[in-house]
């Protein structure tokens, strides 16, 4: 398909389908110099099958006839845009600069849909080969590193002085973006001129801006020792500055190579590359995680049925975190209060209270295994272990690449919006630990290396795991206990100290459970929990309580955490750190999170209650409910809601009583 046959047919469909885009475009007095035109490939399927085709597989010969057709698709909608502009200008009585046709309009191709799933246009990053070079591809990933914003030549108009003939040559991407000198006059006259002498129009000279990032695979979709592979991505004019380092993206572009730099004892390879034609932040949408509507009416059915006792609905639930482990009651309300957080709050000065709570457990037994089911139940996860992690590995690192210093991002950056697990917490170095304190609690991280001066977003879960320095001595404090400094201890909302106090009682209980485990026809309980709340079903309901319940606190809560917090700094304690404003802060969140827990919209005293009680069993003997002490021995009750009534009655009764001071 030649000649002027393609340009006409994009030039009707742009004018057809997107003749509002064209509108905003000429109207358009922010005087920027490129423009893009957002297309969903689907609709030019739709409407030229075959031209589709092409454009799928020659993306390097029709995309440019696709820019040049919006140019022209301008000029067919210009008038009725100026019609549009007096009719405005005359009702407004502002004096509004004139319309005008943009020189640079690119059009960005979109794919969406089950396009994404196919493999031979959108395969993972590790999968991409040499049978994909040249066609339009579509990739999925993570920002792991941004380039600075640079100018590049675009294009070199040279006039032959022999026949006079007037040409563009193009840089060479192969050749990191060399405009090379012309060999030969490429007139196409009857007679060739065959001269090899050309003058350079220095007024004719097109530069574009131009950006590297490398985006890298999501672990998530990988098996066990897989390493994520990473490919580099082009961004030219409109597309630079878009992303940062830690978005998810989708990429569409052409994949090319381009040699590798000239490093001495290095050997010279051609590497891949995308150059994009489009770029999407999918930070918000999550493709991973789709919930059809059949699915919301399931969680309604199902709280229909516990309307009555909700507490064994919540339990339903609970029971189906790492169902491996037996009891672990109270780490196991933590985890998932911890995975569904609270709502974020921001005051009329900007600042931001964080809506994300982090869980800190400290003990032997099971601490692992938590770690990992946690992972795979958050959008987005990153595990890392304290032996093997660096400040610079956890927040980011600043790396040379062809002369140019990049940063690249690392655990918390890339678990921006998701769940960082680092487990052996105490095996890192103190200074390392240290570089953690305001990705925790202001969410971001603030870079000075080599020259770069930034700030990344880390709006992060943190859930750590971490061995007490020896036998656990509970007469001496947490920090003296663990070795983590108490700023650190504060910052999260539970730390949880798993104590095995040698009860005998407890361990044949636990002996039996692991006993039955082996015997499948024992083991029915465990197998109706993982057919009711299946690990894709838990998934799917913390996604979903998070994005629609923002919940809000009512007179009563607000009253029993106002109560208890004015207790708590009433009392003489040691570890004043958990007596601040942050164990207000805590409070809020693990009642809003336990509030989207119940899939409710208001959080109520059993909210602010549960939170209480969360907050108590982060030390290490409960002074308000003394069976929630020990978070190791805590177990599933057969009537929980029975229990929390005298749970209630007592805390209400200690909270109320004028001369009770809470000891810790």
């Amino acid at each position: 398909m030649g000649g002027g046959g393609p340009e006409k047919t994009l030039l009707d469909f742009l004018t057809e389908y997107y003749s509002d885009q064209l509108q905003s475009i000429i109207l358009s007095s922010d005087n920027r110099l490129h423009y893009p035109i957002y297309v969903d490939f689907a609709e030019v399927m739709e409407h030229d099958s075959p031209l589709a085709h092409e454009i799928l597989f020659e993306p390097t010969e029709y995309l440019p006839v696709f820019d040049n057709a919006a140019k022209l698709a301008q000029e067919t909608v210009y008038e009725k845009v100026k019609e549009i502009w007096k009719h405005e200008s005359c009702n407004e009585g502002v004096d509004r600069p004139p319309p005008s046709i943009k020189e640079f309009v690119h059009v960005r191709i979109e794919i969406r849909g089950p396009m994404l799933d196919n493999p031979e246009f959108c395969p993972s990053i590790g999968r991409v080969r040499v049978k994909h070079r040249g066609i339009l591809l579509t990739l999925k990933g993570t920002v792991i590193r941004s380039g600075a914003v640079k100018m590049i030549e675009g294009e070199r108009e040279y006039e032959c002085r022999k026949c006079k003939y007037r040409f563009k040559v193009h840089p060479e991407l192969e050749s990191r973006n060399s405009i090379p000198k012309p060999m030969f006059c490429p007139s196409k006259k009857q007679k060739y001129c065959e001269s090899t002498s050309f003058q350079l129009l220095e007024g004719n000279k097109v530069c574009h801006d131009y950006q590297e990032i490398k985006i890298q695979e999501s672990t998530q979709v990988l098996g066990v020792g897989a390493i994520p592979r990473s490919i580099p991505v082009i961004l030219q004019d409109d597309l630079v500055d878009v992303v940062k380092a830690g978005d998810d993206v989708i990429v569409t572009g052409v994949l090319t190579a381009k040699w590798s730099p000239d490093l001495k004892d290095v050997r010279c390879d051609l590497e891949p590359v995308l150059v994009a034609n489009y770029v999407r932040r999918i930070n918000e949408i999550k493709l991973d995680i789709e919930i059809p509507d059949e699915v919301i009416l399931q969680f309604k059915n199902f709280w229909s049925e516990f309307k009555e006792a909700p507490l064994s609905g919540r339990n339903a639930i609970l029971r189906a975190i790492c169902p491996q482990v037996y009891g672990l009651f109270t780490v196991k309300l933590a985890v998932a209060l911890t995975l569904i957080g609270g709502v974020q709050h921001v005051d009329a000065s900007g600042t931001k209270v964080r809506g994300e709570s982090h869980l800190l457990l400290v003990g032997d037994p099971g601490k692992s295994q938590f770690l990992k089911f946690a992972a795979k139940l958050s959008k987005r996860s990153v595990i890392t272990t304290g032996l093997g992690s660096t400040s610079a590995g956890l927040t980011v690192t600043a790396v040379k690449d062809g002369g140019e210093w990049m940063l690249e991002a690392g655990a918390l950056v890339l678990a921006d919006g998701g769940l960082c697990c680092i487990d052996e917490f105490d095996s890192m170095r103190e200074h390392d630990r240290a570089t953690i304190h305001e990705a925790m609690e202001q969410q971001t991280i603030s870079v000075a290396k080599a020259g770069l001066v930034t700030t990344l977003s880390t709006r992060t879960i943190v859930f750590g795991a971490t061995n007490p320095k020896g036998q656990y001595d509970p007469d001496q404090s947490l920090s003296v206990n663990t070795t983590l400094s108490g700023p650190l201890i504060s910052r999260f909302d539970i730390v949880l100290v798993l104590l095995d106090t040698k009860n005998p009682d407890w361990d044949k209980v636990v002996s039996d459970h692991i006993l039955d485990q082996v015997e499948t026809e024992n083991d029915k309980f465990h197998e109706d929990i993982s057919k009711k709340w299946p690990l894709s079903l838990l998934r799917r309901y913390i996604h979903f309580v998070k994005g629609y319940f923002r919940p809000t606190l009512t007179k009563e809560a607000e009253n029993v955490i106002s109560r208890y917090y004015q207790l708590q700094r009433r009392s003489a304690t040691e570890n004043a750190a958990r007596t601040t404003v942050r164990m207000l802060e805590s409070l809020i969140r693990l009642a809003q999170a336990h509030a989207r827990l119940m899939f409710r919209n208001e959080v109520t005293r059993l909210d602010a209650i549960t939170a209480i009680l969360c907050i108590e069993s982060s030390m290490t003997t409960s002074a308000i409910v003394d069976s929630f002490g020990n978070a190791l021995h805590s177990n599933f009750t057969d009537d929980p809601d029975q229990e929390y009534a005298t749970q209630e009655e007592q805390i209400l009764a200690k909270l109320n009583s004028p001369d009770y001071i809470i000891s810790i």
